[in-house]
């Protein structure tokens, strides 16, 4: 077993655990490798999870392209089903960024996730963005940039106060336009938009520690973490809600996801010829590619890490 962890990559996703032909459990990592290999280390004080490791005889594994994403997919598969040993069943709450471009409401917000028969289309002039996983985190996102880029005060119709607070800020209703579009760009995962906030608080927090106002930038370091995490590519939960089947192959494994409403929710692996597998690899949208097939090419790793390993290893 432990031959099969050492193949896996030092990178964020999901990783789950067979034992008697079912998942046992399922988890996610920033660093795969690490995170799996711990689980054969010092468990004192975790009974059952020394019970669990003793059962495991297969791990599979996919690289996500952040942590971001490892997070909605190990949510996605969790509600779809739970696996014995897991105790939680993707808890956290998608929320999505509400941009108000109303020239009297200009602002942005974090509002739920709303899905299904009662998804109701948002009103002319707002825009919504993500989903995003976490409402702590992606309302810490959401003040950092509204410190950096203080949308709400470039509104119509403010109070003589808050027109004072603007002039504080250098923002007025002329630069409406130009904060809306940076905004976007941000939301849109723009890097250089990205690094524009990114400096912005690190100013902020280093003033602020310079005038040892430590709880203020602990604040602001915090908005910063939000921030990175909100811009992180994630692709495995979507506004839109689509219907997709994605399927990659390597070395006579075939690996196969399911895509429901937007969220990738179904992961299966089995041995497949290439021949049987073309239909599948057919059908799968090219910019998920190179997704499914990293994900094949780790499966096919890990199954010869097992199949080469001595009984028990």
């Amino acid at each position: 077993m432990l031959a099969a962890v050492a193949r896996l990559p030092r990178a964020p996703g999901v990783y789950r655990f067979r034992g008697g032909g079912r998942v046992l459990y399922l988890g996610r990592a920033v660093d795969l490798r690490r995170r799996v290999a711990s689980y054969w280390g010092d468990l004192a004080g975790r009974r059952h999870l020394r019970v669990m490791v003793s059962r495991i005889e297969r791990v599979e594994a996919v690289v996500c392209d952040s942590a971001h994403e490892a997070a909605w997919l190990e949510h996605n598969l969790l509600r779809t089903r739970r696996p014995p040993w897991n105790r939680s069943r993707g808890e956290e709450v998608p929320v999505q960024v509400r941009l108000d471009t109303r020239p009297r409401s200009t602002g942005l917000a974090v509002v739920h996730v709303t899905e299904g028969p009662d998804r109701v289309p948002s009103p002319g002039g707002v825009e919504l963005f993500g989903p995003y996983l976490g409402g702590v985190r992606t309302r810490l996102a959401v003040a950092g940039l509204q410190r950096v880029l203080p949308l709400a005060y470039a509104a119509d119709g403010l109070s003589g106060s808050e027109v004072d607070l603007g002039r504080v800020l250098w923002v007025d209703p002329l630069d409406r336009e130009s904060l809306l579009a940076t905004v976007r760009r941000i939301l849109d995962r723009d890097p250089e938009a990205v690094e524009q906030v990114r400096r912005g608080l690190v100013a902020c927090r280093d003033a602020a520690v310079g005038a040892l106002r430590f709880e203020r930038a602990g604040q602001v370091q915090a908005e910063l973490e939000a921030l990175e995490w909100l811009a992180e590519e994630q692709k495995v939960a979507l506004l839109a809600q689509v219907d997709l089947e994605i399927a990659g192959w390597a070395d006579d494994v075939l690996v196969r996801f399911e895509i429901r409403d937007g969220r990738l929710c179904s992961w299966k692996q089995s041995r497949c010829s290439s021949v049987r597998a073309a239909p599948y690899l057919a059908a799968t949208p090219p910019a998920w590619t190179a997704f499914a097939r990293r994900t094949a090419e780790l499966a096919a790793a890990l199954a010869s890490a097992r199949d080469l390993s001595p009984s028990g290893s």
